[in-house]
This record gives C-alpha cells, sequence and structure tokens, in this order.
C-alpha cells in the first residue's frame, strides 16, 4: 500500500507507517489497531503512563522494563508490544501519541475511511454521536471514524479536525470572537 507521503515525513508517521507494514503483511491489523486504542486509553487514564512517554529522565532501561509491564498488564499483541519496546529502546517514547494517530490515519486510508478528530465540552449521547457521524460521512463522501474526547474548556459546542479541515463550533472561540469584536 502506498502510504502518504506526509505522514511519513513525520518521525511518529515513520514508526506507524513501520507498525502498519509488519500488521498487514501479518494480516494483524485489526489486532494492533485494538491494542493502539489499549494503550491510548491508558495514556488518557494514568498520568504516570503519561509521564513515562514524555520524561527525558527516565532511564533507557527503566522505560523498556516500564513498557513490558504496561503490554503485560494491557493485554496487547506481542507486535504492538514489540513497538512500544522498540519506541522505548530507541529513547522515542514522547512519538507514541503520534504515531498512534498517524497509525489510525494509515489504517483509515487502506479502509478507503476518513478520520475525524471530535473535541466536546460535554460527552454526547450514542444518539448525537450517529448523527455527527452521518453529518461528517455526508461532509467527507465516505465513512467516518470519530475519535471523541472532552475539553471542559470549550464551554459548549464541539470542534472537529477531519484530515486538514476544522470546525470550530465551540462556545469559547464565539466568546473570543465576541470580545475581540467589541474591541475594535
Amino acid at each position: 500500500m502506498d502510504i502518504s507521503g506526509g505522514i511519513k515525513a513525520s518521525l511518529a508517521g515513520r514508526y506507524a507507517a513501520a507498525l502498519f507494514e509488519l500488521a498487514e503483511e501479518r494480516k494483524q491489523l485489526d489486532t494492533v489497531e485494538a491494542s493502539l486504542a489499549k494503550v491510548k486509553a491508558a495514556l488518557a487514564e494514568s498520568d504516570e503512563f503519561r509521564s513515562l512517554t514524555t520524561s527525558p529522565v527516565v532511564d533507557r532501561g527503566e522505560a523498556v522494563s516500564a513498557v513490558k509491564a504496561v503490554s503485560s498488564s494491557l493485554g496487547i499483541d506481542p507486535l504492538t508490544a514489540n513497538f512500544l519496546g522498540t519506541l522505548a529502546e530507541n529513547r522515542r517514547l514522547a512519538q507514541l501519541d503520534g504515531a498512534i494517530r498517524a497509525f489510525s490515519t494509515i489504517i483509515a486510508q487502506y479502509r478507503g475511511e476518513a478520520n475525524a478528530e471530535v473535541a466536546t465540552a460535554h460527552p454526547l449521547t450514542d444518539d448525537q454521536v450517529a448523527a455527527l457521524k452521518a453529518k461528517l460521512k455526508q461532509l467527507a463522501g465516505r465513512d467516518v471514524n470519530v475519535d471523541m474526547t472532552v475539553d471542559p474548556s470549550l464551554l459548549g459546542g464541539l470542534v472537529v479536525r477531519m484530515g486538514s479541515r476544522m470546525i470550530d463550533g465551540s462556545l469559547r472561540t464565539k466568546l473570543n470572537s465576541l470580545a475581540s469584536a467589541m474591541k475594535g
């Protein structure tokens, strides 16, 4: 598969492309995708895990050991565990979040889908998510995978990033625009 040069231009993208190629070759795309979802959730939920991936102070050996322990506790597949180990060994754990996003983009392209990152001020109901997916599918002209996050600082509304497009319907942005307009 031809992977977009834009993705491969970044360090995280090159790691993601390598993981994708291995997963495709071994027919483990769905397994790796599920494991990366677990890792992404762990990054979001665990301050300790997130600091392990971003701290330059963590020793290489400690990082490799910690990644093995996390891989085991999350129950992720061996290929993804090896990927995490390689990142730790090469002192590239800071690229993990970007590599997960790049992998999602690559696999979406492979499947003929689009990816959208959606931040909302409050969690959406299942019906609201379904309506949002339908609207994004209409805009993109193909199925859209939606990665939802909650960002209370938006105050209300949502922000959608799909490829190079960004739709900002947040109350925070509207209030900032109004304040700027009132300043003259």
